[in-house]
């Protein structure tokens, strides 16, 4: 896999890719790979130009070739999360009942607690059928954050 850092207002993020494709986007305090090769390529340039973009408020929708790995389940619920517009909400029950399991809000949160590609896949725009901001692997914080960001763009 090459990786490659990218400094944002959250701090460094790491990418990956593998076959052309990005892998992973994740919060520095995460284990690097293994498998780790850093080396710039230009998808990884690319995922860097648009997370920039991201952050300064002129992109709103990611064009990156995505192979998230997860279960069937796992990556129907990551595409429906592509779904969820920028600056706009969701709840867990909602992606349930969008990936045809109305009653499964839990296992929606498990899956997002296993997206590796966060940001571009937007689990930071799931929250409670309350309103309330409940999980993100990045820490709450960070959630208010880019839900903040996005309420500005």
């Amino acid at each position: 896999m090459y990786c490659s850092f990218c400094e944002t207002p959250l701090g460094k993020l790491l990418l990956g890719e593998e076959n052309d494709h990005l892998v992973c986007l994740r919060f520095s305090g995460e284990p690097i790979p293994e498998r780790a090769e850093f080396r710039e390529t230009p998808l990884l340039r690319e995922a860097t130009h648009q997370l920039r973009a991201y952050f300064s408020r002129k992109l709103k929708d990611f064009s990156l070739p995505l192979a998230p790995r997860g279960t069937p389940f796992q990556k129907a619920v990551w595409q429906a999360l592509l779904g969820v517009p920028y600056g706009t909400t969701t709840s867990y029950g909602e992606i349930a009942a969008r990936v045809g399991n109305p009653r499964a809000a839990r296992a929606v949160g498990m899956a997002n607690n296993k997206n590796r590609i966060v940001i571009i896949i937007p689990c930071h725009r799931i929250i409670g059928s309350n309103g309330r901001l409940v999980g993100y692997g990045g820490g709450l914080d960070i959630k208010q954050r880019l839900l903040n960001l996005e309420a500005m763009g």
